[in-house]
């Protein structure tokens, strides 16, 4: 009843007053448990992904086990990953951290190293990857505590993270190898990747998240052997968001983040908004297809280690799919999820 309760207030956000159908009611009737996997510092997107996770945190439609910076080249990711997370109202989110240096954009587009810096403004008391917890001893302790197939893992960066869980050998964290914790508790992968993957001349595209910065041995090696269902979400290219984050307060990490990103790269303000691709996969691992997403089917997500990577449709693979927005939604689907990036944290409002 309680879960039934947060999805009415989420209706009530967003001007409904009564829901769709009680299959919707039941959709949410349990929060989904999310471990959210990040780049932070190579777009602002990443950041618009833990925002809108976190209003659904707010709303009891999912619950953050933990988040994990699995790029180390800009070593300053995992300070602002907990910045996000104060500034909603949860510091103490378990962050787990990639301590190498060989993954990774190599540039901080963000200026993440000056807004980490600055725990004065943003509270946060990582600083440097290093001062988080290693990512595979975060996964594989967050994952041995958890119900078998409970866990959604989310990679809205690169794949390192979750390839050096499944890889990983016992320890004293838990009996299992990598691969049996991932079997016994992860439910299903969603990775934001694959742009232009799927199209009429099969052709490869470097894909970021897949593909590039040194993460395509990682990705070939997790498609081909990863033991749950995965979900390769594609959409978001023409889903501009971003100046809804104008109406929230000036201390908000996220909007600072939008703000220097876009004038670093573009010259750009927050009313230019940015392309929505995690923020998808965010909502995807909430919602589902919802009225804008829609599965185009199963396949192979191939990796050419000197090309990237390409969608190759084949109804014999029955656990890994493609996940494609619905046309003619850019607009729609950009002022719903504008809605839940510029939201008011609810602990503001207690």
């Amino acid at each position: 009843m309680q879960k039934i309760t947060a999805f009415l207030a989420m209706l009530q956000f967003f001007g409904c007053s009564s829901p769709q159908s009680d299959q919707a009611k039941l959709s949410y009737v349990l929060p989904v448990k999310i471990i959210l996997d990040t780049d932070m510092g190579s777009d602002c997107d990443d950041a618009g992904a833990f925002a809108v996770l976190h209003r659904y945190a707010d709303l009891g439609m999912a619950e953050i086990i933990g988040c994990i910076f699995s790029s180390g080249k800009v070593p300053f990711g995992a300070g602002i990953v907990e910045a996000i997370n104060t500034y909603y109202g949860r510091p103490d989110i378990p962050i787990g951290a990639y301590h190498g240096t060989d993954v990774g954009d190599p540039v901080d587009k963000m200026t993440a190293e000056k807004l980490a810096r600055d725990t004065a403004a943003f509270k946060n008391r990582i600083i440097y990857n290093t001062d988080a917890e290693e990512q595979t001893r975060l996964n594989r302790r967050l994952l041995a505590v958890q119900e078998d197939h409970s866990i959604t893992y989310v990679t809205i960066g690169h794949t390192k993270g979750l390839y050096d869980l499944l890889v990983s050998e016992p320890d004293d964290v838990s009996p299992l190898t990598g691969y049996e914790l991932v079997s016994r508790k992860i439910d299903r992968w969603i990775a934001m990747g694959g742009v232009n993957a799927n199209n009429e001349v099969r052709e490869y595209f470097p894909d970021w998240n897949l593909f590039r910065n040194g993460t395509a041995a990682y990705s070939a090696y997790l498609i081909a052997n990863f033991p749950r269902p995965a979900f390769f979400s594609d959409g978001g290219s023409q889903v501009m968001t971003g100046k809804s984050l104008l109406q929230t307060p000036g201390g908000n990490i996220v909007r600072t983040v939008y703000r220097d990103w876009l004038w670093n790269m573009f010259g750009h303000t927050l009313t230019d908004q940015r392309p929505s691709w995690d923020l998808i996969a965010v909502y995807f691992a909430v919602e589902g297809m919802g009225e804008f997403l829609k599965d185009t089917g199963t396949g192979r997500m191939e990796i050419a280690m000197d090309k990237g990577v390409r969608w190759m449709p084949d109804d014999s693979v029955n656990d890994r799919t493609l996940i494609q927005q619905v046309e003619h939604t850019d607009e729609r689907f950009a002022a719903y999820l504008n809605n839940l990036l510029g939201a008011t944290p609810k602990h503001y409002q207690e």
